[in-house]
């Protein structure tokens, strides 16, 4: 029955052992993988070849790069190049930071200015160096200028004493003008030409010696104005005089105001130059405008040779004119001359300096000399009109009758 049992149920199939497993596995996984892992390997080297070739060109396309950039580095022009550009950025930022510091420095001067000494002062500034302290330093304000008036500093006397001046001169015009009622209009024309020569000259000083420290082209500008004014000045004191005294001789009047305008026009296109206003120029500038001031000589010399000394004195006020004269020319002395701060080194740094007494006398000569135009002017209208010929020719016949008729 076993037998029968046995043959009659099939033969089950043996599970083969662990390791006879693993042996048929790796056989069958050897078998199966050889013929991939031939191929594999050799599209590995493949990958490898040209992974190498791409790391060699890149080496050596790093290696031209940097031999080409080295040999750019060592060229002069590139080397030039870059420190130009380099300087160009400093200098850029240096341009920058003193424009900042200028704007910062001019702010905290707008705001208070400090007096400085002369020394310190840039070159267009320093004009006098006998005048040590009390300076202004530039001040690119003119609001702050004009404020300055109100400060003590050298400039002080200088801008009170013709400022003073100038609205004076301001005041008796209007009042000779509108108010004085003794002159012909047709006669005021005469003296509208000092009023304005003695305005406009007192104006301008003042202007400049208020602004002048804001630039150096705001300084010439106004120096300029400064010398035509004087010349202004100086046309305009002869002009009433010359029309009054030689009232009756219409061609001598003539020629004489045309020669004095055509001095005067010289001096002020000499003024306009801009070596003019240099200080090494002060003697020959004070030399200038004395020579035309001196030049109302010839005009005064005929008139005393033709009506004598007593006459020129009683008609033609002539004693005024020659204080006037006086006046000027030691004021002119006096500024080339820097007198007195030069006998006393920054003594004279505020007050006494040779421009303030220079405006004093220039202010003292323009007020004599209107006074002396204004007593010639009244004696000459009282005179009446000019003589004619018939009555010159009857009262010389009177005159030679007088003794008979006696």
């Amino acid at each position: 029955m076993d037998g029968i049992r046995a043959s009659a149920e099939p033969e089950q199939p043996r599970n083969p052992t662990c390791q006879e497993c693993t042996l048929t596995n790796d056989e069958d996984d050897a078998s199966a993988i050889t013929p991939r892992s031939n191929v594999n390997d050799s599209s590995l080297r493949a990958r490898r070849v040209r992974r190498s070739k791409h790391k060699l060109n890149n080496r050596n396309g790093r290696a031209s790069a940097e031999q080409s950039s080295s040999e750019d580095e060592d060229d002069p022009q590139t080397i030039l190049e870059e420190m130009r550009h380099d300087g160009e950025a400093a200098l850029a930022a240096g341009k920058e930071l003193l424009h900042d510091a200028s704007d910062k420095a001019q702010k905290a001067i707008k705001r208070f200015w400090n007096r400085t000494s002369f020394h310190l002062l840039p070159d267009w500034l320093k004009d006098n160096d006998f005048l040590h302290h009390h300076h202004r330093p530039q001040i690119e304000s003119f609001s702050e200028c004009f404020k300055s008036i109100f400060s003590i500093h050298s400039e002080t006397g200088n801008i009170w004493t013709h400022l003073i001046g100038c609205i004076l001169f301001i005041v008796f015009a209007i009042y000779f003008f509108l108010l004085h009622e003794k002159f012909p209009v047709g006669e005021k024309w005469a003296f509208a030409a000092f009023f304005t020569g003695a305005i406009m000259c007192l104006g301008f000083s003042f202007l400049f010696h208020t602004v002048y420290c804001h630039s150096e082209k705001i300084g010439r500008l106004f120096g300029k104005l400064d010398y035509c004014g004087i010349a202004l000045l100086t046309l305009g004191s002869f002009v009433p005089w010359l029309h009054f005294g030689f009232y009756c001789k219409e061609n001598a009047k003539a020629i004489y105001i045309g020669v004095i305008s055509v001095l005067a026009i010289s001096c002020i296109i000499v003024s306009l130059m801009d070596r003019f206003s240099q200080p090494e120029f002060r003697a020959i500038r004070a030399g200038v405008f004395c020579a035309l001031g001196l030049s109302g000589l010839i005009p005064t010399i005929h008139y005393i040779a033709e009506n004598g000394w007593t006459k020129s004195l009683e008609e033609a006020a002539v004693h005024w004119l020659i204080l006037m004269g006086f006046l000027y020319v030691l004021g002119a002395v006096m500024y080339a001359c820097r007198i007195p701060e030069r006998w006393c080194p920054g003594r004279c740094d505020i007050w006494f300096q040779s421009h303030q007494i220079f405006h004093v006398l220039v202010v003292a000569a323009a007020l004599i000399h209107y006074h002396g135009v204004s007593l010639m002017a009244n004696y000459r209208l009282n005179l009446g009109a000019c003589p004619t010929p018939e009555r010159t020719i009857m009262e010389s016949i009177q005159h030679l009758g007088a003794p008979f008729t006696a």
